[in-house]
């Protein structure tokens, strides 16, 4: 090869995998280049690159997968494990394979991270921790650099917004405009805290200067559920990140893509390697290993209630910091005097967007005997005119397919047992399938006349189903309201404001929302009471969960 074509092909640059399908084309003269040299170049490429790769245990060409989503973008989708800023093949060479909820067809297969791999990842993210790289990188440095990934989110939304959609099945404009719009935001949100995070001086008298000091718990085991699989990992790397933590992901099986075309961007906004790692696997074998690793310093889960108790315990052999977010069977209350119109449409909102997967759906709804028949009509109006079931894809879809046929089967088993303990079905309450006879698709049901006693009432059923009944007084509506195990959220519908905040405080939860359900915002605390979690997420508040507080004691003069 000549000096001159030498030049010529330097011109060809590494490519940013999360920005295309292909790498760009080389800028080469055919002047200087024939046809039989090039293919000499490029087949002595080929076998340098399976040369030096041999004895490694993964390469480039098996670790991403080229992808024509269903609404015909196409992009390079990552399958592998990311650690240390790079994707690798799991120890074991197991997968997990990711379907469709819409068609029911296999997407793709990701590798599945053993307890070997998890041990893999929590020793890069110790690394991580004390390397100066990170540990001595000024505040504001790692703020800009999670304002440098919240910018890159919002570059490559409509890709991390198609994924979302064909894994997860919610609505693509719902994935966009909402869903990644808050991993943006709370990234911006907390990238903007990390240089504004400290301690206080403590008076206590001239004899002592006292102080405090915040500081990072160290390697945070972070699990994510299904239903919101990007935001629910921004909630938790953006404070743990603005801290100066270092972290291990574990993303749900269910829906292990979205969070891999996003860990392409940790790497791309310059986060040292080992700051963010991301694991693919199933629950029993990665989440407990992460739980229940000894150089794991905090876990956040976020998940059910049942799951969570079980995380509790293995995170207890070294006794870590804790987080969790669990189940729900929220109370939404509307009181006679309330706007009926906007209770119904909040109603709706808080219990059937997201196809009903919402840990906080206001799913148990009391209505004030006066206007309980009124509130049913225009509800199941409401349903009839907004719920529209389909490809989520299409701009006119509400409600997309339950996340897998698992969740499928578990909702349609919750309207067999409200049909069999006597409730009336007053709408919906069946499989619904497309024109090919597939996708995990329900319709919208409504069940009245539930009594308190019921499974339905009493169960967090995590579908589009919701149960309205009566109440006569405001003291059996806050009676009823708390009678549940559960207490993440509720809601209040009423124009007395008086009676709004009377009610708020007497209801157990850890969020009320006053004529509104489940607008959420990422300024603002969220997670429950009793057995709907612990600590809370989001807002200032989620900072403390991943700092210690040290108090450091300076004599100044006291002598013995």
């Amino acid at each position: 090869m000549t000096d001159q074509e030498a030049v010529s092909l330097n011109r060809y640059r590494p490519w940013n995998p999360s920005a295309g399908l292909v790498p760009p084309a080389p800028t080469f003269s055919t002047s200087c280049l024939s046809l039989p040299k090039l293919l000499e170049f490029f087949i002595t490429a080929l076998e340098t690159c399976t040369s030096k790769s041999s004895s490694k245990s993964s390469t480039m060409f098996d670790l991403f997968v080229n992808l024509k989503a269903p609404n015909g973008r196409e992009y390079r989708q990552p399958i592998g494990l990311f650690i240390n800023n790079e994707f690798v093949k799991s120890s074991s060479g197991e997968k997990i394979i990711s379907v469709n909820p819409t068609d029911e067809t296999e997407i793709a297969s990701v590798y599945s991270a053993s307890a070997q791999d998890v041990d893999t990842a929590v020793a890069a993210a110790r690394k991580a921790f004390k390397a100066p790289s990170w540990r001595d990188l000024p505040s504001t440095d790692r703020g800009n650099l999670m304002l440098e990934l919240a910018s890159l989110v919002e570059k490559h939304a409509e890709t991390l917004a198609t994924i979302e959609t064909w894994d997860n099945g919610k609505p693509y404009t719902v994935a966009l405009n909402e869903d990644v719009a808050e991993v943006a935001g709370a990234l911006r949100y907390y990238g903007g805290y990390a240089d504004k995070i400290h301690g206080q001086v403590i008076n206590t008298g001239p004899a002592k200067f006292a102080y405090t000091l915040r500081e990072p718990l160290g390697v945070c085991g972070q699990i994510i559920p299904w239903n919101y699989p990007l935001a629910m990992a921004a909630w938790k790397l953006g404070p743990a990140l603005a801290c100066g933590n270092t972290v291990v992901i574990k993303a749900a099986e269910q829906t292990p893509l979205s969070i891999l075309y996003f860990a392409q961007l940790i790497k791309e906004s310059g986060f040292p390697p080992g700051v963010v790692n991301i694991l693919n696997g199933v629950g029993r074998e990665a989440g407990a290993a992460i739980a229940s690793h000894l150089d794991v310093d905090k876990i956040a889960f976020t998940g059910s209630t049942a799951t969570g108790r079980q995380i509790m315990k293995m995170a207890s052999i070294n006794m870590k910091n804790i987080t969790l977010e669990t189940g729900g069977k929220s109370p939404l209350l509307v009181f006679a005097d309330a706007d009926l119109d906007q209770a119904v449409k909040w109603s709706h909102v808080g219990v059937m967007s997201n196809m009903g997967q919402i840990c906080t759906a206001t799913s148990r709804v009391l209505v004030e005997e006066s206007v309980y028949d009124k509130f049913v009509e225009l509800f199941k109006e409401q349903v009839k005119a907004v719920s529209k079931v389909g490809d989520p894809f299409s701009d006119e879809t509400f409600q997309g397919p339950q996340v897998t046929k698992t969740q499928y089967e578990r909702v349609l088993s919750y309207i067999e047992s409200g049909k069999s303990e006597g409730a009336t079905l007053a709408t919906g309450g069946e499989a619904y399938k497309d024109a090919n006879g597939k996708g995990f698709f329900i319709t919208p049901t409504v069940f009245t006349n539930v009594k308190d006693t019921m499974k339905i009432y009493r169960e967090e059923v995590f579908g589009p189903f919701v149960v309205i009944s009566s109440f006569k007084t405001e003291e059996e509506a806050i009676e009823r309201a708390n009678d549940t195990t559960y207490g993440l959220g509720s809601a209040v519908f009423t124009e007395n404001l008086t009676k709004a905040h009377r009610v708020a405080r007497a209801i157990e939860a850890g969020m009320v929302w006053i004529n509104s359900s489940n607008d959420s915002d990422y300024r603002i605390p969220f997670g429950g009471v009793k057995q709907s979690g612990i600590g809370r997420e989001l807002g200032e508040a989620g900072l403390a969960a991943y700092t210690n507080a040290k108090a450091v004691h300076v004599n100044m003069g006291t002598r013995l």
